[in-house]
C-alpha cells in the first residue's frame, strides 16, 4: 500500500504515514475530567499512527456530555495530559487534542444541575445519555444570548493554550456530530435569528471565530477542524449539507490550516449524499477522510487523489498497531462496544498485537 505508507506534510510536521487515529471517546479520566496513566499506556501503544487525534476535551468546566471525558481547563488536567503526550512522543507518535464544548448534549447531572446551553431551544430527541443514576432522557437546552458568546471562544482559546502547555502537537476543533459548534452549524439546531442564525455564514460565524482565536494561538499550521455534515447522531440534520459543506470548505481555504477532517457518512443512514467530493473540489489544504473505510479503499482514495489521508476509529480502537496489520495483511482485532465506555483496562489497553499474538 505506497500511498497509505507515504509520508504527508501535515502543517508544522510531516506524517509518516497517512493511517490515523480518530478521536475517540473512552471515559477512562478521572470523576475530575483529569486524564489518566492508562490513557498515556492507550495512546502510547498507538503510536504508529501518521497522527493520533486525542479524544474530545472539555473546553469549560461544567460543559460534560460522557461523565468521564477528559477535560483541558486546570492545571491538573493539563499535567494529566503531558502524561499521555510524554508517552507517546516516546514511543514516536505525533498527538493532536480535539477540544470541545458538548453544548446540547450536556446533562444536568454531569453539571450539578446547570442546564444546557444550544444556538436555539431545541433538544435531542429519542436518545438517552449515561448519568451518575443510570440513563436519562436529554433535555431542553437554554438558548444561548450573543454576549455570552465570546466567552465561548475564549474558552476555546485557552483551551488550546493549555493544549500546547500539555505537549500536544496541535489541536482539532470539533465542530461535528451535533456539538456546540455543529449545532450552529447546522439549519435543523440553529432557528435564531441575528448575527450568529440564518444564512450559512452568519450560523458558521462562531466556529470560524473559534478557529481564529485557536490560530492566534497556535498558528494555522497546528489547527485542524473536524466537520460532519450528513451524521444525524444527536438529533443533528441540515437542509444543504452539500451547500454547507461546499461553502464552509472554501472558506476554510483562508486560514492554511493544517488539515479539514470530514465525516463522510450518517451514523443512522438517515442523511446520503457524496460530501467528500464536493468539498474535495473546494478545499485546497489537506483532507482526511473519516467512516467505514477498509484499507484498500483507503489506498485507492488516496491513489485517486480523493483526500490525503484517513482517519480509522473502531479500527484503532481494537487494534493498537493498525498500520502493521495493513502492511502485513493481517486479520484485525474485533472491538468490543461493551467496553468503549467502561472504566478500567478492559477494552482498553489488553487488546494484543499482533507480535503478542505470535
Amino acid at each position: 500500500m505506497p500511498n497509505l505508507f507515504s509520508p504527508l506534510a501535515l502543517g508544522a510536521f510531516t506524517a509518516p504515514n497517512r493511517i490515523f487515529m480518530a478521536p475517540l471517546t473512552r471515559c477512562r479520566a478521572t470523576a475530575e475530567h483529569v486524564p489518566t496513566a492508562l490513557m498515556a499506556e492507550h495512546y502510547a501503544q498507538r503510536a504508529s499512527a501518521g497522527l493520533i487525534i486525542a479524544e474530545a476535551t472539555m473546553v469549560i468546566e461544567g460543559n460534560s456530555s460522557f461523565w468521564m471525558e477528559p477535560g483541558i481547563y486546570s492545571a491538573e488536567q493539563i499535567a494529566g495530559w503531558k502524561l499521555v503526550t510524554d508517552a507517546v512522543h516516546a514511543a514516536g507518535g505525533r498527538i493532536f487534542l480535539q477540544i470541545w464544548h458538548g453544548g446540547r448534549a450536556c446533562h444536568p447531572l454531569l453539571n450539578e444541575g446547570a442546564q444546557p446551553v444550544a444556538p436555539s431551544p431545541l433538544p435531542i430527541l429519542g436518545d438517552e445519555v449515561h448519568t451518575p443514576e443510570g440513563k436519562k432522557p436529554y433535555v431542553m437546552p437554554r438558548e444561548l444570548r450573543d454576549d455570552e458568546l465570546p466567552a465561548i471562544v475564549a474558552g476555546f482559546k485557552m483551551a488550546a493554550e493549555n493544549a500546547l502547555a500539555a505537549g500536544f502537537d496541535g489541536v482539532e476543533v470539533h465542530g461535528a456530530n451535533g456539538y456546540l459548534l455543529d449545532e450552529f452549524l447546522r439549519d435543523g439546531a440553529n432557528k435564531r435569528s441575528g448575527p450568529y442564525g440564518g444564512p450559512v455564514e452568519n450560523r458558521a460565524r462562531l466556529l470560524l471565530e473559534v478557529i481564529e482565536a485557536v490560530v492566534s494561538v497556535c498558528g494555522s499550521e497546528r489547527v485542524g477542524v473536524r466537520i460532519s455534515p450528513l451524521n444525524s447522531f444527536n438529533s443533528m440534520i441540515d437542509s444543504d449539507p452539500i451547500g454547507l459543506s461546499t461553502w464552509l470548505a472554501t472558506r476554510l481555504n483562508d486560514f492554511n490550516l493544517a488539515y479539514l477532517h470530514v465525516m463522510r457518512s450518517d451514523f443512522f443512514q438517515q442523511q446520503s449524499g457524496d460530501v467528500m467530493s464536493p468539498v474535495r473540489a473546494a478545499y485546497k489544504g489537506v483532507l482526511i477522510g473519516n467512516m467505514g473505510y477498509s484499507a484498500a479503499e483507503a489506498e485507492q482514495a488516496i491513489a485517486d487523489g480523493k483526500l490525503d489521508a484517513v482517519a480509522f476509529g473502531t479500527g484503532f480502537l481494537a487494534n493498537p498497531d493498525l498500520p502493521a496489520r495493513f502492511k502485513a495483511g493481517a486479520e484485525l482485532n474485533q472491538p468490543n462496544p461493551a467496553t468503549f465506555y467502561s472504566p478500567g483496562p478492559t477494552g482498553y489497553t489488553d487488546y494484543p498485537t499482533l507480535t503478542a499474538a505470535q
